[in-house]
């Protein structure tokens, strides 16, 4: 039976679903994984959407919290409002007290992605602040430390991610993720795919 990885994610501009297609790829590269992209519903009008030049969604579907429990593991994206996970997202998580009333997340591997418009924007701080949601679920958080290599290392390109998870930045919104942030993503995808699997086969 298949492991299966749900990456679900939200994004107005699209930076953040770059990084999502590009975790999807890893993950799926993983044999015995199916991997799927879900989207978390809009809590903004389309008035409101259209006034901040946001673009159309795709059609990837949207995820009800109870889909959740179906995945082996999760990993989640989001931008950065104020160092912190944007509303859309936590409005979701905070509907999710049926399945933490039911420990249905308990024990899944989860990992996170985000995007922020500067390089002070709070990378890290809204990975930090997106683990107490995990944490009262009982989750395990899986970070991908330095398993990037070289690439977490570089400094002479602008380069999202950190030891938390993969990342962008979207500067004024015209930025779009470098090769470098999406190679990361792929291997986010894929490192944390394998510990899903793993954790899968061991629990059998």
């Amino acid at each position: 039976m298949a492991t299966k990885v749900y990456i679900v994610y939200y994004s107005m501009y699209g930076h953040v679903e770059k990084l999502a297609e590009e975790i999807k790829k890893g993950a799926a590269s993983v044999e015995g994984v199916e991997a799927k992209l879900w989207q978390v519903p809009e809590t903004l009008s389309e008035e409101v959407l259209g006034k901040m030049s946001a673009p159309p969604k795709s059609d990837v579907p949207i995820i009800t919290p109870a889909e959740l429990a179906e995945a082996d593991g999760l990993i989640f994206g989001f931008p950065t409002r104020f160092g912190m996970m944007a509303a859309q997202f936590k409005a979701f998580l905070d509907a999710t007290g049926g399945l933490w009333r039911t420990q249905k997340l308990a024990g899944k591997p989860a990992g996170i992605f985000y995007s922020t418009g500067s390089q002070g924007g709070g990378q890290e701080t809204t990975a930090l602040t997106a683990i107490t949601q995990l944490v009262h679920h009982g989750m395990i958080f899986v970070p991908i430390g330095y398993t990037f290599g070289a690439g977490m290392f570089e400094l002479e390109k602008v380069k999202g991610g950190s030891p938390y998870g993969a990342g962008t930045y979207a500067g004024d919104g015209s930025r779009q993720p470098s090769e470098l942030e999406l190679e990361q993503a792929f291997h986010q995808g894929k490192y944390i795919a394998g510990i899903a699997k793993k954790l899968k086969k061991g629990a059998a």
